[in-house]
Protein backbone atom coordinates (compact mmCIF):
# COMPACT_ATOMS: atom_id res chain seq x y z
CA UNK A 1 0.00 0.00 0.00
CA UNK A 2 1.45 3.68 -0.90
CA UNK A 3 -0.80 5.70 0.44
CA UNK A 4 -3.89 6.11 3.10
CA UNK A 5 -6.80 8.34 3.02
CA UNK A 6 -8.40 8.96 6.35
CA UNK A 7 -12.16 10.19 6.90
CA UNK A 8 -12.05 12.82 9.54
CA UNK A 9 -15.05 13.17 11.37
CA UNK A 10 -15.61 9.36 13.88
CA UNK A 11 -11.92 8.38 12.77
CA UNK A 12 -9.53 11.09 13.23
CA UNK A 13 -11.72 13.05 15.83
CA UNK A 14 -13.82 11.80 18.22
CA UNK A 15 -16.83 13.60 16.89
CA UNK A 16 -19.47 11.43 15.63
CA UNK A 17 -21.61 11.43 19.16
CA UNK A 18 -20.69 15.51 19.94
CA UNK A 19 -22.21 16.44 16.51
CA UNK A 20 -25.50 14.45 16.80
CA UNK A 21 -26.01 15.22 20.75
CA UNK A 22 -25.95 19.41 19.01
CA UNK A 23 -28.39 18.25 16.61
CA UNK A 24 -30.64 16.28 18.58
CA UNK A 25 -30.91 19.68 21.07
CA UNK A 26 -31.24 21.55 17.67
CA UNK A 27 -34.35 20.29 16.33
CA UNK A 28 -35.59 19.21 19.81
CA UNK A 29 -36.53 23.44 19.54
CA UNK A 30 -39.11 22.47 16.45
CA UNK A 31 -40.84 20.26 18.46
CA UNK A 32 -39.25 16.97 16.81
CA UNK A 33 -37.86 14.03 19.62
CA UNK A 34 -35.20 11.88 18.43
CA UNK A 35 -32.71 10.18 20.32
CA UNK A 36 -29.45 10.24 20.53
CA UNK A 37 -28.65 6.40 19.84
CA UNK A 38 -31.47 7.22 16.46
CA UNK A 39 -29.32 10.52 15.35
CA UNK A 40 -26.27 8.10 15.36
CA UNK A 41 -27.58 5.63 13.57
CA UNK A 42 -29.18 7.39 10.71
CA UNK A 43 -26.62 10.73 10.19
CA UNK A 44 -23.35 9.11 10.29
CA UNK A 45 -21.32 9.71 7.82
CA UNK A 46 -24.17 11.72 5.64
CA UNK A 47 -24.21 14.67 3.50
CA UNK A 48 -26.22 17.97 5.40
CA UNK A 49 -28.84 18.26 3.26
CA UNK A 50 -29.69 14.68 3.29
CA UNK A 51 -30.13 14.96 7.01
CA UNK A 52 -31.81 17.87 6.55
CA UNK A 53 -34.15 16.44 4.36
CA UNK A 54 -34.83 13.29 6.43
CA UNK A 55 -35.12 15.66 9.58
CA UNK A 56 -38.04 17.73 7.68
CA UNK A 57 -40.21 14.29 6.57
CA UNK A 58 -40.16 13.18 10.32
CA UNK A 59 -41.18 16.91 11.28
CA UNK A 60 -43.53 17.39 8.96
CA UNK A 61 -42.60 20.66 7.58
CA UNK A 62 -39.42 22.75 5.86
CA UNK A 63 -37.03 23.85 8.85
CA UNK A 64 -35.84 27.39 8.65
CA UNK A 65 -33.63 28.48 6.07
CA UNK A 66 -31.13 29.05 8.51
CA UNK A 67 -31.10 25.88 10.16
CA UNK A 68 -27.96 24.79 9.04
CA UNK A 69 -26.28 27.74 9.82
CA UNK A 70 -27.30 27.99 12.92
CA UNK A 71 -26.39 24.44 13.77
CA UNK A 72 -22.91 24.64 12.41
CA UNK A 73 -22.66 27.71 14.86
CA UNK A 74 -24.05 25.27 17.92
CA UNK A 75 -21.67 22.59 16.49
CA UNK A 76 -18.57 24.75 16.48
CA UNK A 77 -19.19 25.93 20.32
CA UNK A 78 -19.34 22.65 21.32
CA UNK A 79 -16.22 21.03 19.57
CA UNK A 80 -14.43 23.87 21.18
CA UNK A 81 -15.34 22.44 24.62
CA UNK A 82 -15.04 19.26 24.12
CA UNK A 83 -13.91 17.79 20.66
CA UNK A 84 -10.60 15.52 21.07
CA UNK A 85 -8.92 12.98 18.91
CA UNK A 86 -9.95 9.35 18.72
CA UNK A 87 -7.81 7.33 20.53
CA UNK A 88 -4.64 6.63 19.01
CA UNK A 89 -5.30 8.96 16.11
CA UNK A 90 -2.38 10.87 16.61
CA UNK A 91 0.24 8.19 17.06
CA UNK A 92 -0.72 6.74 14.40
CA UNK A 93 0.14 9.38 11.87
CA UNK A 94 2.98 10.40 13.55
CA UNK A 95 4.25 6.97 12.82
CA UNK A 96 3.02 6.52 8.87
CA UNK A 97 5.19 6.70 6.48
CA UNK A 98 3.66 6.50 3.35
CA UNK A 99 1.62 9.49 2.03
CA UNK A 100 -1.68 10.09 3.98
CA UNK A 101 -4.78 12.68 3.71
CA UNK A 102 -7.99 13.65 4.94
CA UNK A 103 -10.83 13.43 2.68
CA UNK A 104 -14.29 14.18 4.35
CA UNK A 105 -17.53 14.98 3.25
CA UNK A 106 -17.08 18.03 6.13
CA UNK A 107 -16.60 21.18 4.63
CA UNK A 108 -13.13 22.58 4.29
CA UNK A 109 -12.92 25.03 7.42
CA UNK A 110 -15.05 22.14 9.61
CA UNK A 111 -12.24 20.24 8.79
CA UNK A 112 -9.32 22.56 9.20
CA UNK A 113 -10.99 23.50 12.53
CA UNK A 114 -11.50 20.00 14.02
CA UNK A 115 -8.09 18.81 13.17
CA UNK A 116 -6.78 21.96 14.80
CA UNK A 117 -8.45 21.60 17.96
CA UNK A 118 -7.40 18.33 18.52
CA UNK A 119 -3.31 19.15 16.96
CA UNK A 120 -3.95 16.79 13.99
CA UNK A 121 -3.74 19.26 11.47
CA UNK A 122 0.53 20.04 11.51
CA UNK A 123 0.01 16.68 10.31
CA UNK A 124 -1.50 17.01 7.47
CA UNK A 125 -0.69 20.42 5.92
CA UNK A 126 -1.78 20.77 2.62
CA UNK A 127 -3.23 17.27 2.28
CA UNK A 128 -7.11 17.86 2.78
CA UNK A 129 -9.59 17.41 0.67
CA UNK A 130 -13.49 18.35 1.22
CA UNK A 131 -16.41 16.86 -0.94
CA UNK A 132 -17.81 20.86 -0.81
CA UNK A 133 -14.44 21.51 -2.88
CA UNK A 134 -15.14 18.58 -5.77
CA UNK A 135 -19.12 18.36 -5.84
CA UNK A 136 -19.29 14.50 -4.80
CA UNK A 137 -20.59 13.10 -1.64
CA UNK A 138 -20.06 9.52 -0.21
CA UNK A 139 -21.20 7.26 -0.93
CA UNK A 140 -19.89 8.21 -4.50
CA UNK A 141 -15.85 7.26 -4.35
CA UNK A 142 -15.38 10.51 -6.70
CA UNK A 143 -13.98 12.50 -3.69
CA UNK A 144 -11.38 9.74 -2.75
CA UNK A 145 -10.20 9.20 -6.72
CA UNK A 146 -9.88 12.83 -6.30
CA UNK A 147 -7.28 12.37 -3.09
CA UNK A 148 -5.43 9.48 -5.04
CA UNK A 149 -5.32 11.30 -8.36
CA UNK A 150 -3.68 14.36 -6.40
CA UNK A 151 -1.47 12.35 -4.16
CA UNK A 152 0.04 10.73 -7.59
CA UNK A 153 -1.06 6.63 -6.17
CA UNK A 154 -3.32 4.55 -8.41
CA UNK A 155 -6.33 3.96 -6.65
CA UNK A 156 -5.56 0.01 -5.80
CA UNK A 157 -2.51 1.41 -3.98
CA UNK A 158 -4.85 3.46 -1.44
CA UNK A 159 -6.01 2.25 2.26
CA UNK A 160 -9.21 4.09 2.95
CA UNK A 161 -9.73 4.25 6.75
CA UNK A 162 -13.64 4.56 7.80
CA UNK A 163 -16.21 4.72 10.42
CA UNK A 164 -19.13 4.84 8.20
CA UNK A 165 -21.73 3.08 5.93
CA UNK A 166 -21.30 5.86 3.14
CA UNK A 167 -17.48 6.01 3.57
CA UNK A 168 -17.02 2.04 3.51
CA UNK A 169 -19.19 2.23 0.27
CA UNK A 170 -16.97 5.14 -1.52
CA UNK A 171 -14.02 3.10 -0.75
CA UNK A 172 -14.98 -0.01 -1.94
CA UNK A 173 -16.66 1.65 -5.61
CA UNK A 174 -13.40 3.29 -6.02
CA UNK A 175 -11.51 0.15 -5.72
CA UNK A 176 -9.27 0.73 -2.92
CA UNK A 177 -8.55 -1.21 0.33
CA UNK A 178 -11.33 -0.62 3.10
CA UNK A 179 -10.64 -0.76 7.01
CA UNK A 180 -14.06 -0.08 8.77
CA UNK A 181 -13.10 1.66 12.08
CA UNK A 182 -16.02 -0.12 14.62
CA UNK A 183 -14.73 0.94 17.85
CA UNK A 184 -18.02 -0.06 19.77
CA UNK A 185 -21.16 -2.16 17.64
CA UNK A 186 -19.64 -2.75 14.25
CA UNK A 187 -22.54 -1.72 11.98
CA UNK A 188 -24.45 -5.03 10.06
CA UNK A 189 -24.39 -3.37 6.50
CA UNK A 190 -20.57 -3.01 6.62
CA UNK A 191 -19.87 -5.49 3.70
CA UNK A 192 -18.10 -9.31 5.07
CA UNK A 193 -14.92 -8.52 2.45
CA UNK A 194 -14.05 -5.32 4.56
CA UNK A 195 -11.68 -5.29 7.44
CA UNK A 196 -12.96 -4.15 10.95
CA UNK A 197 -10.77 -2.16 13.09
CA UNK A 198 -11.72 -1.56 16.57
CA UNK A 199 -8.47 0.25 17.74
CA UNK A 200 -6.82 2.73 15.07
CA UNK A 201 -3.64 1.12 16.84
CA UNK A 202 -4.40 -2.51 14.97
CA UNK A 203 -3.19 -0.17 11.78
CA UNK A 204 0.14 0.24 12.57
CA UNK A 205 0.97 -3.66 12.09
CA UNK A 206 -0.13 -2.83 8.48
CA UNK A 207 0.80 -0.01 7.55
CA UNK A 208 4.93 -0.46 8.76
CA UNK A 209 5.08 -3.95 7.30
CA UNK A 210 4.20 -6.25 4.23
CA UNK A 211 0.58 -7.22 5.90
CA UNK A 212 -0.98 -4.75 3.84
CA UNK A 213 -0.12 -6.81 0.58
CA UNK A 214 -1.94 -9.58 2.48
CA UNK A 215 -5.11 -11.64 2.24
CA UNK A 216 -6.36 -8.65 -0.03
CA UNK A 217 -9.49 -9.64 -1.76
CA UNK A 218 -10.39 -9.60 -5.41
CA UNK A 219 -12.33 -5.91 -5.08
CA UNK A 220 -9.20 -4.60 -3.09
CA UNK A 221 -10.83 -4.82 0.05
CA UNK A 222 -9.14 -7.38 2.94
CA UNK A 223 -11.64 -9.65 4.90
CA UNK A 224 -13.14 -9.45 7.71
CA UNK A 225 -11.07 -10.92 10.86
Amino acid sequence: MKAVIFDCDGTLVDSEVLTNEVLVEAVADYGLVISLAEAVAAFRGRKMAECVSALEQRLGRALPADFVSQFRERMSAAFRDRLRPVEGAVDLVRSIRQPFCVASSGPRDKIESSLSLTGLLPFFKESIFSSYEVGIWKPEPGLFLHAARTMGIEPHSCIVVEDSLPGVQAGIAAGMQVFAFQPHETDPQIPKNVRIVKHLSELNSWLSSDAAEQGVAADGAAPRS
